[in-house]
């Protein structure tokens, strides 16, 4: 009797748990309609203090609690909390993560995911915002929704990439023999290599050890992310070569997007769109104020000559003249984007 009574108890405290597992924040949904408080989770691989993640407390967050009523809740995981930028991804595409502001990683196996990030293609950031928030920009990311089962919401600012190395970097020739993190993906591969460098691929998440123990001596990323990961520490220099624009592009899960009522996906879609927006204005405006803090920190600039900067076009030409080949759609594109300069 005693034994069944125990057995009795822990059953209805099991019934109980599973009970009230069913009636989190992530109920299932009929017809498309959401019921209770669905929860949002947005990973990204920012620094907190990064202009992604101001946008994503001031902007995103907010416009979508106030206005969702309280039926939608945002939570923000800066700084690889859900994975580094590939795993947080994968997080997206199968469904355990809701949200993801990952680079353009997916360029892997959907070559046009690329194309913002081809060398030299870009010459101010109203260039940029004309064409990724144009048609262009939705021709670009049309193929991750079949592909990759996420739905594209906003593309927002990485910013101009540049070399950060425990050197001076003032002439092509100073790439010769420098080990220089690159992410693992192909063309930042093949970029770092046509340049003369020695490329070691690594996640955004080991950068700082690897420089702080000398196993590279540089890496390129905008200098807003060298500054709020405090790679400024392990650093000397920075080259302002700005050799390719990184865009980030606010993705969500299409199943889970899918699941959500007309309403709900109107105001994350406004907010994404809003909180993108406002992420660009903040890298604009910090260029300077993030150049002056990085120098106050001991970081030198050296602004590339007219003659240095054509030698590192004419260095990765190569990779163009390749991609050409490989892609017929790519030489047509390259001239749209730039046609959009003028």
């Amino acid at each position: 009797m005693r034994r069944m009574a125990v057995f009795a108890a822990v059953l209805s405290l099991l019934l109980l748990l599973l009970s009230g597992c069913g009636s989190s924040g992530s109920k299932s949904t009929v017809g498309g309609k959401a019921g209770g408080t669905r929860v949002i989770k947005v990973a990204n691989y920012f620094a907190e203090s990064h202009p992604q993640n101001v946008a994503l407390r001031e902007k995103f967050k907010k416009i979508v609690e106030e206005k969702s009523g309280g039926s939608l809740k945002v939570e923000i995981y800066p700084n690889s909390a859900l994975g580094a930028e590939q795993e947080f991804y994968n997080g997206v595409r199968n469904g355990t993560i809701e949200m993801g502001i990952p680079g353009l990683i997916m360029q892997n196996d959907i070559p046009k995911m690329g194309v913002p990030e081809w060398p030299f293609l870009f010459k101010d950031f109203e260039h940029v915002k004309k064409v990724l928030n144009g048609p262009i920009g939705k021709e670009i990311t049309a193929e991750l929704e079949a592909k990759h089962g996420v739905v594209p919401l906003a593309w927002s600012a990485n910013g101009f990439r540049m070399f950060s190395s425990n050197r001076t970097i003032d002439s092509i020739d100073d790439f010769k023999g420098l080990r220089l993190r690159m992410p693992n993906i192909p063309n930042y591969i093949t970029i770092g290599k046509l340049l003369g460098a020695n490329v070691t691929p690594l996640p955004i998440s080991e950068v700082f050890t690897a420089l702080e123990q000398k196993v590279v001596d540089g890496q390129d990323n905008p200098i807003a992310t060298l500054r709020a990961s405090g790679w400024y520490e392990v650093q000397t220099d920075v080259l302002e070569s700005k050799h390719m624009f990184s865009p980030n592009v606010y993705v969500v899960n299409k199943k889970f997007w899918d699941s959500l009522t007309d309403e709900q996906r109107k105001i994350i879609q406004e907010a994404a769109k809003e909180a993108a927006n406002y992420e660009f204005e903040l890298m604009e405006k910090s260029y300077e104020e993030d150049k002056n803090f990085l120098q106050e920190h001991g970081i030198k600039f050296t602004t590339p000559s007219d003659e240095f900067v054509k030698q590192m076009e004419k260095a990765v030409q190569p990779l163009y003249d390749e991609l050409f080949k490989k892609y017929d759609w790519a030489e047509d594109l390259y001239k749209r984007i730039k046609a959009e300069a003028e």
